[in-house]
């Protein structure tokens, strides 16, 4: 059967946005991170107290590609998987976390955009040289007025991680009509239509602090119609209505873009907190090749037991998140893969169990930074020591309303036994 895997319009008409590089590999854009860390480490303190990364990483990251990952290369983008993607921003956030979170927040919505909006909204959107940068608000904290051609917006979003160095902002709304309920759909607007609000980073958060996670305000902004997407299609809540698949997949011919959400955008989420594991592991290291025990017989504290032990649990705690929250991935793109050879759906269950598995990876990183954290000594509650700070960073993610595994398991036993979800609307 077809599932609408073809691209719509006449190619001929249309100018694909060049390709920076045509021939960058997978691997060549994560090495390019990698090379990054010592960069990224120096300028924690300067990052935090900024609220966001410097001018010069956003050069570095526009001329390595990363904003570009997920782009498809229609609009001058490298269309790399998943997996590339996440395993790039976790060796970003390696380097500093927040940083992680704000850069993988901005550039992971460009595979929202080429997924869920129509085709002249996403020529428009990614213009004439693909530059595309966008944090994504998705609760409905504005509203949408009909209009002649589109909406009007106004609104105020909180917590819109990567918005410094955006290009586009996408902010959640309800567009109210008399005599219809609401309808949850999302805007995006260009820099220059939205006001960023002073309110992120220094000690005005516990951590994250370079998330670039400021407040987004937007007041009676015109918006045309084509550049607003509904993705309630996104959480895979109505399979009959994937049939024909996306704009994206018609558009792109790349089923990865039929755009099912709820798992890659809790990897955006997890994938900082990873990095955070893999930077307070190499802390760690260094405070017990460095630092002796201080019972006698003083020795180096790697040949104590119990720091061995501490170091041999974080360690593998750290492997397993990374390696469940990539295997998320991976089998996103085989779900993907099956519609788009034999029509199978994808489930609001299946969606909704890559997003929990997904959880577990996070919860892994963060009890390995804690465990470190409780285990190194003293040292790491010095205010500046990159353990506390680590430490800050993933309470952040604790705290998020994602990763509340009580709330979110039992939601998801409900939808097995065919009981109503109950959370987040559905």
């Amino acid at each position: 059967m077809s599932n609408g895997l073809s691209i719509s319009g006449d190619p001929a008409k249309r100018s694909p946005v060049p390709v920076p590089e045509p021939n960058l590999t997978p691997k060549q854009i994560v090495a390019r991170a990698v090379a990054l860390r010592p960069k990224l480490r120096a300028q924690q303190d300067e990052n935090d107290e900024r609220g966001t990364y410097s001018p010069e990483l956003h050069e570095d990251f526009i001329k390595a590609g990363f904003y570009r990952c997920t782009q498809p290369k229609m609009f001058g983008g490298y269309e790399f998987d998943l997996p590339t993607f996440y395993k790039t921003m976790t060796e970003i956030a390696a380097g500093h976390p927040g940083v992680g979170w704000c850069l993988g927040l901005a550039a992971s919505h460009a595979f929202e955009v080429a997924s869920h909006w129509p085709e002249q909204g996403q020529i428009e959107l990614f213009g004439k040289d693909g530059h595309f940068i966008a944090p994504h608000r998705a609760p409905p904290m504005g509203t949408l007025t009909p209009a002649d051609g589109g909406y009007i917006m106004n609104g105020t979003w909180d917590y819109c991680s990567g918005v410094p160095y955006a290009t586009h902002f996408i902010g959640g709304c309800f567009i109210r009509r008399d005599g219809e309920p609401p309808k949850h759909a999302h805007a995006a607007v260009p820099k220059g239509s939205y006001r960023i609000l002073d309110d992120w980073g220094g000690d005005r958060v516990l951590g994250m602090r370079a998330s670039g996670s400021n407040s987004v305000q937007v007041e009676n902004i015109f918006v045309p119609e084509h550049h607003v997407g509904f993705l309630s299609a996104g959480l895979g809540s109505d399979p009959a209505g994937m049939e024909k698949g996306t704009p994206g997949t018609r558009l792109h011919g790349n089923p990865m873009y039929l755009g099912r959400l709820a798992g890659p955008f809790h990897a955006t989420l997890v994938m900082p907190v990873v990095g955070a594991a893999r930077a307070a592991l190499d802390e760690y290291e260094e405070i017990i090749r460095t630092r002796k025990t201080l019972s006698m017989p003083q020795i180096p504290r790697f040949q104590h037991a119990d720091f061995q032990r501490s170091f041999g649990e974080a360690l593998t705690l750290t492997d397993a998140a990374e390696a469940l929250m990539l295997k998320g991935c991976e089998m996103y793109h085989d779900y993907c893969d099956r519609w788009a050879k034999d029509g199978t759906p994808i489930t609001l269950e299946d969606n909704m169990r890559l997003w929990g598995m997904i959880q577990h990876a996070g919860r892994m990183a963060c009890d390995a930074v804690e465990l470190m954290f409780h285990t190194a000594g003293s040292s790491p509650a010095r205010k500046g020591h990159k353990i506390q700070r680590y430490f800050n960073d993933v309470a952040m993610y604790r705290g998020h309303s994602s990763s509340q595994f009580n709330a979110y398991q039992s939601g998801l036993a409900r939808l097995h036994f065919g009981l109503p979800w109950g959370m987040y609307g559905l």
